[in-house]
């Protein structure tokens, strides 16, 4: 089996949940954290009832002062796991002794220098809306539909305390995009064509009916569109094509990055190069840019459309998104359950029991073969 890409978690440290402001109360009407000083919900926009002005905050309040920032600013002293199994790295407390990869499930792990990273900071992060205990019950609630089919042997219990909360890297892009575009405009108009049938008793009869046509000509022209907020999964451990199953994020809600912000919470290094997720972001602007221009087209419909598009003014930020992560193993096969931690979203799979779904299969063909034969039955006593 060839080895997983490796997967880099952010070096910086937890910091003490006792030194470090709290990131803010929930927002009443959505859930994204409010800090004192916003007067409004960056999300929704409700008003905080706790605002307190610059004037009026002090120190001592739940928003830093600025002669504190050397106080959250991570300590040298942690540690970094790295899972052999999955090449996954991650910043830890240094006095944890033992750890469980959020994404493997696996306890075969190595310390690895800190000093190793070096990578860009992030610039913008979204707190979690969600506890530990909302996200357990969620994956409870998730885990117990169609739990028909679930194995019975599967502990619950067990798995629901390996869920993890960690901040993962997403890249974010904004571009312009300038585009060619040709295609084959069709316009509809309708012929009136007359018709003859014949009944049973051999009346001829005449209809007229409406002949849909299409007449076709070629078009050019220019597009151009200015495109945002796609989201780039900067984990190896989380492939886009997942990350998309818990999104969107509200993004109104981001906030500058600050190392409070990582208080309690495991933060992984990215590990999705920035020109990397380049390409998969112009791939799907790309793809939204073919999406509209077809909108944009006149006529009635259109064939042949061929697009050229040139992105620039091409800008970049580095997000940490709050994502609750559980991986377990069932049977030598790894299942993953991953939960929004803004939004609450969740997606996953989960083992069945074959035994079980073989039985509900024998009920629903031992149904069908008994109204077949009800069904035969009934048309022999006619």
């Amino acid at each position: 089996m060839p080895s997983p890409p490796d997967i880099q978690f952010l070096d910086t440290p937890v910091v003490d949940a006792e030194v470090v402001a709290p990131a803010g109360e929930p927002c009443a009407a959505c859930g994204t954290p409010i800090e004192p000083l916003d007067r409004f919900c960056p999300a929704c926009g409700t008003t905080n009832p706790d605002f307190k002005s610059p004037a009026t905050a002090k120190a001592t309040d739940a928003w830093p002062a600025a002669s504190d920032a050397q106080v959250h600013e991570p300590s040298p002293l942690s540690k970094v796991l790295q899972c052999k199994t999955c090449g996954a790295e991650v910043a830890t407390d240094p006095n944890q002794r033992s750890y469980v990869c959020p994404f493997c499930d696996s306890t075969y792990v190595v310390e690895v220098p800190a000093e190793q990273s070096g990578r860009q900071r992030p610039e913008f992060v979204i707190g979690f809306a969600i506890t530990p205990e909302q996200a357990q019950e969620k994956f409870r609630t998730w885990l117990a539909e169609n739990s028909w089919y679930r194995p019975g042997d599967l502990v619950v219990a067990s798995i629901a305390d390996k869920l993890k909360g960690v901040y993962l890297p997403f890249w974010s892009f904004s571009m312009l995009a300038q585009s060619r575009w040709q295609a084959q405009i069709g316009e509809y108009w309708y012929r009136t064509e007359h018709y003859t049938t014949t009944d049973a008793k051999g009346n001829v009869q005449h209809h007229t009916r409406q002949v849909q046509e299409t007449e076709w000509w070629p078009l050019s022209g220019r597009h151009h569109r200015y495109y945002s907020g796609y989201l780039v999964s900067g984990s190896r451990g989380l492939p886009q094509v997942q990350s998309l199953r818990i999104q969107p994020f509200n993004l109104p809600a981001l906030k500058r990055y600050e190392p409070y912000f990582l208080a309690g919470w495991m933060a992984e290094e990215y590990s999705v190069a920035r020109d990397e997720a380049l390409v998969l972001c112009q791939q799907e602007f790309q793809r939204q840019e073919q999406h509209n221009i077809a909108a944009f087209l006149p006529g009635d419909t259109h064939s042949g459309l061929a697009v050229e598009t040139d992105f620039s003014q091409e800008n970049s930020d580095l997000c940490l998104l709050p994502i609750f992560i559980l991986s377990y193993r069932y049977k030598d096969k790894v299942y993953r359950f991953l939960l929004n931690g803004q939004t609450g979203k969740s997606a996953g799979d989960k083992p069945v029991s074959g035994t079980r779904i073989g039985i509900a299969v024998g009920v629903a063909l031992g149904i069908i073969a008994l109204i077949v034969v009800i069904v035969i039955i009934l048309s022999n006593m006619r």
